[in-house]
């Protein structure tokens, strides 16, 4: 069974001495100096300009995942302040003995719930998927006898949660342990905290999908050996149960991804006002103030309302479900998300099935994913091949100059595949839709 005081580890990488939390500063506490550091990252400020529902669009009210990742945060941060507040009174000890506050657990899900999409590829969910299919089944394909198993699952399920592991945690020279985030934000972090195989090997939501990159698994079992985190692989795979407060930054990210997409979707016109106001209301009839919202003159005014009425239902639900499953959260037998067992899972399952046919599948967004592979693909192509040669000493005038766009990070030599390989998709994976696309231009002298 996990123990919280284990779980709220304020430890960072490099640490000789242990960080006890009653000797903290509680005027810049550790847990918040893991919101400012990814606040004041470069990672994160590019995700200005990357896709959250509409790809490229032009439109100045639209979601990108910077706006939908400081939105979770704020809803992750209620979420984990109101849980704080019900485990301190719960386990009292945490706050006599250790010093722990009900802001803490808001601190962790808030910087948590920050940092959630920064490995996240241009062009949204179909970058990462335009990535991987540039190996299992275009030119990278090529690539497969060069790499172990596990590495090549890596590459051909490309996931930015293990690339946002990466981005928050990898060594660089003289930057040891990228953002030094205490090790409960980074487990907090771990929605899928296993490798990339075997994949899928339960129904459990914590073996959804993978959390690290085979370069990073010894760094990944040090976080988790320290947090407590419960093993549930045999070696030699690597794989662990969820820490308890993933549970939160999952449920914020569902909660803001169901109503605010749809709210998007309405404004844009893709979903009909009339129709979308009366499945937020399914949301909110225990909340919702009739006189109020009556005399709200505006659709954008009636929408606001809903939307801030319909989160707040959810929020509360989240912290009841969470409360009342938290010792099987804690032994790593709760298996579902939840949103899973939320009392409005048919109202937020309709939400869904309407965004995915009128928004996800709009001619807009498939035509501007259908840019996206393209644009993706040929800067695998070019950057893998200009890499590949330059480190043989073979290559071109061309790989060369290729290889000076390459942002210095990237420029230093890799030994083996996997690496190369890995180096060029993190690359283009930190690339802005308009940068990726401003590359291609170049690369294809349409600009001239």
């Amino acid at each position: 069974m996990m123990k919280w005081e284990q779980l709220l580890s304020l430890k960072r990488q490099g640490d000789t001495s242990k960080r006890l939390r009653k000797e903290q500063d509680d005027t810049r506490l550790g847990f918040e100096v893991d919101y400012d550091r990814i606040i004041f990252s470069s990672e994160f400020r590019l995700l200005q300009d990357k896709t959250q529902v509409i790809p490229l669009s032009k439109t100045d009210f639209v979601h990108t995942r910077l706006t939908h990742s400081l939105e979770v945060s704020v809803v992750g941060r209620s979420i984990g302040r109101l849980v704080g507040k019900k485990i301190l009174e719960k386990y009292p000890h945490l706050q006599e003995i250790h010093g722990y506050q009900l802001n803490d657990f808001g601190a962790i899900v808030a910087a948590a719930c920050l940092s959630h999409d920064i490995g996240n590829p241009p062009f949204g969910h179909s970058g990462e998927k335009a990535i991987g299919e540039y190996f299992s089944s275009g030119s990278g394909m090529k690539y497969k006898s060069d790499l172990t198993e596990k590495e090549w699952q890596d590459i051909i399920d490309f996931e930015g949660n293990a690339n946002g592991f990466s981005i928050l945690t990898s060594n660089r020279e003289g930057v040891e342990g990228a953002l030094r985030m205490s090790y409960a934000t980074l487990g907090t972090f771990m929605k899928y905290p296993k490798e990339s195989l075997p994949k899928k090997p339960t129904s459990n939501i914590c073996d959804k999908k993978y959390g690290f990159f085979q370069q990073d698994k010894q760094f990944f079992q040090e976080v988790a050996t320290e947090l407590g985190m419960i093993s549930n692989k045999s070696n030699p795979d690597v794989g662990y149960f969820r820490h308890p407060l993933a549970f939160l930054v999952e449920a914020a990210d569902d909660i803001c991804y169901t109503i605010i997409d749809f709210e998007d979707g309405i404004k844009l016109g893709l979903i009909n006002e009339d129709f979308a106001l009366e499945y937020l209301i399914k949301l909110v009839q225990k909340s919702i103030d009739s006189k109020k919202y009556n005399e709200l003159k505006t659709k954008e005014d009636r929408i606001s309302y809903l939307r801030a009425l319909a989160i707040g239902s959810l929020i509360n639900d989240a912290v009841s479900i969470f409360m009342e499953n938290e010792t099987a959260i804690l032994k790593g037998e709760f298996s579902i998300s939840l949103m899973d067992k939320s009392q409005y899972k048919a109202q937020i399952s309709d939400i869904i099935e309407i965004s995915v046919k009128n928004i996800y599948q709009s001619k807009e967004v498939i035509e501007k994913e259908i840019i996206g592979y393209k644009v993706i693909h040929t800067l695998l192509d070019v950057f893998i091949q200009a890499n590949i040669n330059t480190s043989n000493n073979s290559g071109t005038n061309f790989d060369k100059l290729i290889m000076n766009i390459l942002p210095e990070k990237y420029k230093s030599h890799k030994e083996t595949m996997y690496d190369k390989l890995l180096n060029i998709c993190q690359f283009v994976s930190l690339l802005t839709d308009g940068k990726a696309i401003e590359i291609y231009k170049i690369i294809n002298a349409t600009r001239l």
